[in-house]
Formats: C-alpha cells, structure tokens, sequence
C-alpha cells in the first residue's frame, strides 16, 4: 500500500511514547526485526519508566507508524568494545546515567508502508535535538551493516564501512546514518548475535552536539 499520494506533513506527530502505545511498538519492531530482535514489552515499560524523554514515536493520521529509543552513558561506557545487551542492559536500560554526556540510541522503528515519509529522518532529527535540549555531548549507535552479507568474500568490515562511508557502497542502514551527519569511528564485533545480514558486526557511529 502506498501513502505518498495521502501524504499530509502535518499529520506526522513526534512525541514522547506513551505505555499506551508500546503493543503498536511492538507490532512494528516484529514486523521489522522479528521475534528474536525485537524488544519485549516489559523491555518498553522499563525504558519509558527510566528515561521517558528518550523514547520517542512518531504518529501518522492517529496512527503509530515509527518510534526510537535511547538512554544517556558515559564515554568509558562507549568508547569501547561493547555489545548491544551489555550497553542497553540486555533492553531494560537500568544502566541509564542522567548525569553522562553521550546518548546512546538503541533503537529505531518504522513501519514498512510509511516508509516514504521520511519517518525515520525525523526520528533521527528528535533524538538529535533531544540531545542539544540536554546538552549532551554527542549521539552514540552502534549501526547494523546488513549488506556486507553480500561482501563478506571480498571485504573485511572494516573494508566495507571504510567503502561505504567513501560512498563507493551503498549500505541502507550506515548510508542513511551517514546522510543524517553521523561520522563512522569503527567497527564493533559480535554486537547483536541475532544479526546474520551485518555477519554479527555493527558500526559505531557519532554525531557530535556542535554546541
């Protein structure tokens, strides 16, 4: 089904979640990730719980079509080798540190039919200017790279982050990181072992609060 044509730019509301809507959050995160990946409800309750700021969606006409989440961490916590479970606390964020300088993003959501409205841009957008309303330092990710699956004979990871951040390759979640004014620093082994697409590895990506 294709929005475009009923697109209306004032019917796109972003807005921090709500515990109302976390079965609408769901439903999208298992349609994008699947039952391995996807966060659990009680995952959702403790996020809004702990940092109801940094949980964010995104409505279209009354309905949710996307949402993200974050907690705020220190650099140490970062600026490291680390996996997704241990720098989220496996998705209940009760490592979450108000008193930190970094936000950490741990996930974005969009429903596939709204795809065409930029849902995801403006998720970005929010979790950026979350970040300037704090005056945090930077907003962490840890990107998936879910088409060097198709170049994994040919490129080490790091190959193919240095190949797509050269816009030699193009790789639908790190080039839409890049475009979005995240700088690529390296890549993180074994980082969600549910992910086979990146072969297990994930970008760390900053972008820096030029306050």
């Amino acid at each position: 089904m294709n929005h475009e044509a009923t697109k209306d730019e004032t019917q796109i509301i972003v807005r921090p979640a709500k515990k109302e809507d976390i079965p609408a959050i769901r439903d999208i995160a298992m349609e994008g990730f699947g039952e391995d990946i996807a966060f659990k409800t009680e995952h959702y309750e403790s996020q809004m719980d702990i940092f109801p700021a940094g949980q964010m969606c995104v409505e279209y006409n009354n309905k949710i079509v996307g949402a993200s989440g974050s907690l705020i961490v220190a650099r140490k916590d970062w600026d490291r080798d680390h996996v997704f479970d241990e720098i989220c606390d496996e998705g209940y964020i009760r490592n979450h540190t108000p008193e930190a300088d970094h936000l950490y993003g741990i996930e974005v959501v969009v429903h596939s039919e709204y795809r065409n409205l930029k849902i995801g841009r403006k998720l970005y957008k929010a979790r950026q200017d979350l970040c300037r309303d704090l005056g945090l330092e930077s907003v962490i990710i840890g990107g998936r790279i879910p088409n060097y699956h198709k170049y994994e004979d040919l490129l080490t990871p790091e190959e193919y982050a240095k190949r797509v951040e050269a816009r030699e390759i193009y790789d639908p979640v790190m080039t839409f990181q890049l475009n979005n004014g995240f700088t690529f620093l390296r890549v993180l082994k074994n980082y969600l072992p549910e992910d086979e697409e990146s072969r297990f590895n994930a970008t760390l990506m900053e972008w820096k609060n030029e306050m």
